[in-house]
């Protein structure tokens, strides 16, 4: 049983609203409907919940608006609501830090078990993580390697500067806040604030293939960025 989560649905439909509310009222959820941008601000200014379900097609400003602005100052999950045929807004949707999908018409039970599956990810990458180190924010120190993250650059032990693209080193300083956790192909790209980068695994899959190039002694067996089979990848500071 969820223990009481709460959650906020944003749909113009209230046969759908209700019928939604109704089942996961039924798993113990606790389920607060709003019909548009206007009304979850009213929602949200009280309290945040743990996690919005948020239909794309709304009246007046749309799902994708109001998931750019909540994404801009909040972390909470979202799940969107899309049309089967409407790719390229669940393209759009991901980019913009969703958490997730799922088309209309949909299945209740897809639904809840998407809804669990975020919400139990979002927990495990909320679970503080001691860092091996015990350097200050601004800098982490693995193998080799100096990150600094004010700076922005990478620094080998011999002083030169190893170089990254900017997409590199923020998926890198993702990784570098997050030690010793498992995040996934999505929360990266959440953290690491990519706008213009295909939302699918593969885009991380291949930067990180070039990182580990940059930054492995044997790429072929990586100690820094793991891979977590079924999981996703984990930053391991210091290695054996």
């Amino acid at each position: 049983m969820p223990g009481g989560q709460r959650l906020m649905l944003v749909d113009d439909e209230p046969d759908l609203c209700a019928m939604v509310a109704e089942y996961l009222g039924r798993h113990g959820y606790i389920v607060e409907t709003a019909a548009n941008g206007g009304e979850l601000d009213k929602h949200l200014y009280h309290s945040v919940p743990d996690l919005i379900i948020l239909d794309i097609n709304l009246p007046g400003e749309s799902g994708l608006d109001i998931a750019r602005r909540i994404r801009a100052r909040s972390d909470v999950p979202i799940i969107m609501l899309t049309a089967a045929d409407e790719v390229i807004d669940r393209v759009v949707g991901l980019e913009l830090g969703a958490d997730d999908y799922v088309t209309k018409p949909f299945d209740l039970r897809e639904l809840r078990a998407r809804i669990q599956a975020v919400i139990r990810r979002n927990a495990r990458a909320a679970v503080p993580a001691t860092d091996p180190v015990a350097l200050p924010l601004t800098a982490v120190r693995f193998g080799d390697f100096l990150l600094d993250l004010d700076s922005r650059r990478l620094m080998r032990d011999d002083g030169e500067e190893q170089e990254l693209t900017a997409m590199e080193f923020d998926l890198l300083a993702a990784f570098a806040k997050n030690p010793n956790r498992v995040l996934s192909r999505e929360r990266l790209l959440v953290l690491a604030h990519n706008r213009d980068t295909d939302p699918f695994d593969r885009s991380i899959d291949v930067r990180i293939t070039r990182i580990r190039r940059k930054l492995e002694r044997d790429p072929a067996r990586p100690q820094v960025i793991k891979t977590m089979r079924g999981a996703g990848y984990m930053f391991v500071p210091t290695g054996p």
